[in-house]
């Protein structure tokens, strides 16, 4: 069984007991989180597929942590001109495991 979810403006395909990082979402570690927005859900009796979100799906997850993702280094450069920058990211993630996909 699995099912693919929208948050964050990207979409995830789960399975029971996955572990997935997502965009940081606004919730403290170790409690549970519930993604109403699910698109296609897959079992043992065939595909169910949303127009666009699937009428009463769940998928429960427990919020394991947050974290920040490694290094991205931006280096702008300009020929002949002198101008070098150099500049870094780390995006910021919320690390689920996924408890239960329910229709």
């Amino acid at each position: 069984m699995y099912a693919i979810i929208e948050t964050g403006g990207k979409q995830y395909k789960v399975t029971e007991g996955s572990m997935i990082k997502v965009e940081k979402l606004a919730v403290e570690a170790g409690t549970a989180y519930a993604f109403d927005k699910v698109l296609v859900v897959s079992d043992d009796n065939g595909v169910k597929v949303g127009a666009p979100y699937v009428e009463g799906a769940k998928v429960n997850a427990t919020v394991i942590g947050d974290g920040k993702a490694k290094k991205v280094i931006i280096y702008k450069y300009k020929p002949k001109k002198g101008f070098h920058k150099k500049n870094g990211h780390r995006q910021p993630y919320t690390m689920l495991k996924i408890n239960s996909i329910a229709l």
